[in-house]
């Protein structure tokens, strides 16, 4: 069982500035040092220093829509890999331009769903113009956008990136619904899926994250639970991309300004076009300015034979792309074996460019069309009181809800029930891929045609 966690005592209704509230997160973590799992203990801060979002609304992939509806276009491998790939490197958009926050834990049980309209002008990827470009041929290299850089050095002369999406969309646009759930409380796991039938795409997965305080930084691993997010091209005989996560460090906590970096590895694996990419994030060292570098190789993998896990244990003759760059700014990428700093500007192509983009806003269901275990409903006074900058008002409206969750777990354990999901098959999967029930697939068909009733369905 989780424990309860440690009381700050502080004057909720004072409001206080970013110094104090870290003081007081610092104070409350160096509770926890040597605790194995701090996401299993689902600690509560007070309510001035949590951000006013549920953590289902928070937690998700799709910062960037239109980089993910355009996956699956290409009708190469590669192509399509890089496509995953791009699609990658815009999912924690939020990290890159807004601060880490801590939302609300979620309770068992509680579901968010909502849709995306995303803009279909995603550059497409065809590395043959690419070749046949490198060759001389620039007529057949059409697929390539030319970047204007404006000062600075840029690293490539092209860019495939997508492109920051119009508040108000002319052109086409395609409809991504995302629907989550709560499925465990001990541990904390949710399932989710987004499905974008217009592309014949769709992607799942289950969330969990472990953290452990480590004195000076935060930890965050992926949870045993939580084996990445599985993206299926369903019209290209159920393609599937498994993108498995790296581990993450939050920072700066006792310099006053708290900061996301990654120094690990992470995997994309396609075990029907036997291709592999490996991502490495690189630490940046304790002096000087973060880099936030990231170092990756795409190379032709025996899927009955996974044994490739470093940059340097892949042979050169496997190897038909390299990238590199900052995750947090730009990434470019190379055809070939060669190393990516031998490549002269105009052969490095930028696979994605963050820095015009920011986090595309939600379609969510009107208040009247919501249950009152849906995200947004069930956090929603807590959220008002924050908001209005009723402190003590929000931590007694978290408690009163709180309780109420642990009542209806005693009420359980009387009757000796068994809780399960309501929109998937399972609560947790040792596959890591959750199936939706018959609820389920009934939400994300409706909210596809932008109808938000639950009626008759729970």
């Amino acid at each position: 069982m989780a424990t309860n966690s440690p009381s700050a005592h502080l004057d909720e209704d004072v409001p206080q500035n970013e110094g104090s509230k870290l003081k007081t997160f610092i104070s409350i973590l160096r509770k926890f040092v040597g605790v194995a799992d701090l996401a299993a203990v689902r600690f509560s801060l007070p309510s001035q220093l949590l951000e006013p979002t549920p953590n289902l609304e928070y937690w998700n992939y799709l910062d960037s829509p239109s980089a993910f509806a355009a996956i699956g276009t290409s009708d190469e491998p590669l192509d399509r890999m890089l496509e995953v790939l791009r699609f990658w490197f815009t999912k924690d958009l939020k990290y890159v331009k807004g601060k880490p926050c801590k939302p609300y834990n979620s309770c068992l049980g509680e579901f968010f769903r909502c849709n995306w309209e995303a803009e279909d002008n995603a550059p497409r990827i065809d590395t043959k113009s690419l070749i046949a470009a490198s060759s001389g041929n620039t007529s057949s290299a059409s697929s390539v956008k030319s970047a204007k850089n404006g000062g600075g050095d840029p690293r490539s002369a092209s860019s495939l990136s997508v492109v920051q999406s119009a508040a108000n969309p002319t052109g086409p646009t395609v409809r991504i619904s995302y629907l989550t759930e709560q499925t465990s409380h001990h541990p904390p796991v949710s399932a989710f899926y987004v499905s974008c039938p217009e592309k014949g795409l769709h992607a799942r997965g289950f969330d969990q994250i472990s953290a452990k305080f480590t004195g000076t930084a935060i930890k965050v691993s992926p949870g045993e639970h939580n084996l990445g997010i599985f993206i299926t091209l369903e019209r290209r005989n159920n393609e599937t991309y498994q993108l498995k996560h790296p581990a993450a460090h939050l920072g700066g906590i006792f310099r006053g300004s708290l900061s996301v970096s990654v120094g690990d590895f992470a995997y994309v694996t396609c075990p029907q076009t036997k291709l592999k990419a490996i991502l490495h994030y690189i630490e940046d060292g304790w002096l000087g300015r973060a880099q936030n570098k990231v170092e990756g190789v795409i190379f032709k993998y025996d899927p009955d034979k996974d044994d490739k896990m470093r940059i340097k244990d892949v042979p050169d003759s496997d190897v038909v792309a390299r990238l590199g760059g900052a995750w947090k700014d730009r990434v470019v990428f190379t055809l070939g074996p060669k190393p990516l700093d031998s490549h002269p500007p105009e052969k490095q192509i930028t696979i994605i460019d963050l820095n015009p983009l920011t986090v595309a806003p939600k379609i969510v269901p009107p208040k009247e069309k919501q249950a009152e275990n849906e995200s947004l409903t069930l956090w929603g006074g807590v959220t008002d009181a924050i908001l209005s900058k009723q402190f003590s008002k929000a931590t007694n409206v978290k408690i009163e809800l709180e309780e109420k969750q642990r009542e209806k777990a005693r009420e359980r354990e009387r009757k000796n029930e068994t809780w399960k999901p309501v929109f998937f098959d399972q609560a947790t999967d040792k596959r890591g891929t959750p199936d939706l029930t018959d609820k389920g697939r009934q939400v994300l068909e409706r909210a596809q045609k932008g109808d938000w009733s639950l009626e008759g369905i729970i």
